[in-house]
């Protein structure tokens, strides 16, 4: 068989999904949005504000919008959209904006990092944006304070950027639950991280002034900057293989591991709607002057580790629930004990004065690295 029949049939097993698992991002072509489709004002501190498991670290005087657009390459309907809002020209040396998502160090074993078997890491994404400009893209390895960073380019039209990685010998991940890797889209970096010389060729102990390159664009140096992004893959290896595409079940499961809601799909936290209220199960005890009623929520998958949960009214009050006396009838801004939680469940218990009636909220519970 001919080199060119060999790769012509290794590209059509990738691309019929056969050699799957092989894309350590989870929502990388930007599906899923648990929390929201836009977010606003941007800028001073980070967050996951709207696609699942996509970070941004903040800390600048400029400001941007998020959202999650329905615009791609072919063979892809959504992407984020970064668009500045306030510019920030006069750069603080500490100041950052970065696109982000982190890793466990028990999905990173295929790397074989810190042994003589190490493998080369290789990222593909698409981007665009409204101007030419060129950013930086950096592995951080956690456990073991070791970095890597590559400049790619983005022009006005979707293209796709390929970066590998060299492997790495020395410090290997923990086989955890806890972070282990950053991977870093850099947008905006003030002198203290673009001072030195890029750390571009291997790996090495972190040196904050050689993260990123001095030659770089500032997202925030005008309002009309915009910045696009889907189709991110992280694999191991020296080549890219085509983008590994889920099914949108699939990702929402593997977000609902990091960050979990009782809202119906199409609503988010603070919303007025009462639709898909969860509620407390009818196990009383007389507390004298009143009674207590306890609950037990399980969360849709298990999750990362034992979650932060808030509880919703449907006032939109964090903290507070409503109190019913008959389905439909309701009372907002009650209190809603939350006792104990694990990775599984979350419960607790609520009093009230009477023994007739119930509890409902919403919920979010967040596990995020």
């Amino acid at each position: 068989m001919s080199k060119a029949r060999e790769l012509a049939e290794l590209g059509a097993v990738y691309d019929s999904g056969a050699l799957s698992n092989r894309n350590v991002i989870i929502n990388g072509a930007m599906k899923v949005a648990q929390r929201g489709t836009s977010s606003t004002g941007l800028g001073a501190s980070d967050g996951y504000f709207t696609c699942d498991r996509w970070n941004m670290g903040l800390s600048t005087s400029g400001r941007l919008t998020m959202t999650q657009e329905s615009d791609g390459p072919d063979g892809f309907a959504n992407s984020i959209k970064l668009a500045c809002t306030t510019a920030d020209t006069s750069i603080g040396s500490s100041e950052l904006g970065i696109l982000r998502q982190m890793f466990e160090g028990q999905d990173l074993q295929r790397f074989a990092k810190g042994t003589t078997g190490a493998k080369e890491f290789t990222v593909s994404f698409y981007v665009k944006g409204n101007a030419a400009a060129t950013y930086t893209a950096e592995l951080y390895d956690s456990d073991n304070t070791r970095q890597i960073s590559k400049t790619f380019s983005v022009t006005t039209d979707w293209t796709r950027v390929v970066l590998t990685y060299p492997a790495d010998t020395t410090g290997a991940f923990g086989d955890d639950a806890n972070l282990s890797l950053y991977l870093q889209i850099w947008l905006h970096a003030g002198s203290d991280f673009t001072s030195g010389t890029l750390n571009s060729s291997s790996w090495a102990s972190v040196t904050t002034a050689n993260r990123i390159s001095s030659s770089g664009t500032s997202f925030f140096d005008s309002t009309s900057r915009t910045f696009f992004i889907t189709g991110v893959q992280l694999e191991a290896g020296s080549e890219a293989t085509p983008f590994e595409h889920r099914s949108f079940g699939q990702e929402l499961q593997s977000c609902q591991r990091y960050f979990s809601k009782s809202y119906r799909y199409d609503k988010y936290a603070g919303d007025t709607s009462s639709l898909g209220w969860v509620q407390t199960e009818f196990h009383e005890n007389n507390q004298g002057a009143g009674y207590r009623e306890y609950y037990a929520f399980p969360f849709a998958v298990r999750m990362r580790a034992t979650p932060t949960i808030t509880i919703y009214d449907t006032a939109g009050n964090a903290g507070k629930c409503n109190y019913y006396l008959s389905v439909g009838s309701g009372n907002t801004n009650k209190v809603l004990n939350v006792s104990s939680t694990n990775e599984r469940t979350f419960g607790g218990y609520s009093d009230r004065a009477t023994s007739i009636g119930g509890w409902a909220c919403h919920y979010t519970a967040d596990a995020e690295l």
